[in-house]
């Protein structure tokens, strides 16, 4: 062999065998964009820690079979709402009677004030704080305390809810488990539940209550509770007869 071929075939070698301990260097290190797996335990308590710091918030909650327990005396579909920590909200909840007519009943309670009226052009009443069927107003530290007690929880997949990426946990709990968040329940029903949390910022973005919660209510009955606006600006007053005007 010549020697310039010697020397072209040793540099080939040498640039071959750096070329693998390169790769083999880039491959035993993690990559430094790739974020590491949370466990359950890991997710559920961020989860509960940033639900406990949760100071305003919109939310929806939706009847989705419409087979739930009466709600004054009428089907309930869904309400909607605002709240402000500690103790601010407001909803409006949009209900139907005979199966054709509609209406909606407006809640809002600031401190330890609340009133209620059932149209848009009835006047506010004031209503008691314990006849308010939901509390909503501290609905951030209320799912927060929920949390370790719900049973048999799993990760079950990763799944997209209105265009944000999440994971998704199944669990299940007794309906009376239930009564911080939702005040009138009945005791002695399995309900399961199926939360979904955003995969970035581990904020609630879902959850499902399946099974019934009010001995009224329908076997296939299902509410869906959706979590939006997480942070946004929220000002929330007490109406003008709260001030005697």
């Amino acid at each position: 062999m010549s020697l310039s071929k010697a020397i072209r075939s040793g540099l080939s070698i040498a640039v071959l065998l750096a070329g693998v301990v390169v790769a083999a260097a880039a491959c035993g290190e993690p990559s430094a964009t790739e974020a590491p797996e949370l466990s359950l335990d890991e997710l559920m308590s961020e989860l509960g820690e940033n639900l406990a710091g949760m100071e305003t918030v919109k939310f929806e909650l939706v009847d989705e079979g419409e087979l739930g327990a009466p709600f004054f005396g009428m089907t309930l579909q869904s309400l909607e709402g605002e709240i402000k920590a500690p103790d601010s909200f407001r909803m409006v909840v949009k209900v139907k009677t005979g199966g054709v007519a509609f209406a909606e009943i407006s809640m809002l309670a600031v401190g330890d004030e609340a009133f209620m009226k059932f149209s848009d052009d009835a006047p506010w009443a004031p209503l008691p704080l314990d006849q308010v069927p939901f509390n909503f107003s501290g609905l951030g530290p209320t799912l927060s305390d929920l949390l370790p007690i719900i049973k048999d929880t799993v990760i079950t997949g990763r799944e997209s809810v209105e265009g944000d990426q999440t994971i998704r946990i199944d669990g299940n709990v007794q309906s009376e488990d239930l009564s911080s968040l939702i005040t009138t329940v009945d005791a002695g029903h399995r309900v399961d539940l199926t939360l979904w949390t955003t995969e970035d910022e581990i904020n609630l973005r879902q959850l499902r209550i399946d099974g019934r919660i009010y001995d009224d209510d329908g076997e296939e009955t299902s509410r869906l509770l959706s979590v939006t606006g997480i942070g946004e600006p929220v000002e929330i007053e007490l109406p003008d007869v709260a001030s005697g005007q």
